[in-house]
């Protein structure tokens, strides 16, 4: 399993999966590219979510959504 850290991205929080290099983007809504498996909250704020690249199904956490909210 991969970590990604959303906050070390760059642009609008698109990123290649690490094993196939298929494009994952936030902007998705098909479920085409990944799956969303498991969200994480804390005190109603998301912390994580743990997708699935369904090209190669790797599994991806990722992370920083705490950050983002106070941006």
């Amino acid at each position: 399993m991969h970590t990604i850290n959303l906050i070390e991205l760059e642009g609008k929080g698109d990123f290649l999966c690490p094993c196939c290099g298929t494009k994952i983007s936030p902007n998705d809504e098909t479920e085409e590219d990944y799956s969303i498996l498991e969200p994480k909250v804390r005190n109603n704020t998301l912390e994580s979510l743990l997708i699935r690249c369904n090209k190669c199904s790797n599994k991806i956490l990722l992370t920083g959504f705490s950050v983002l909210e106070t941006i």
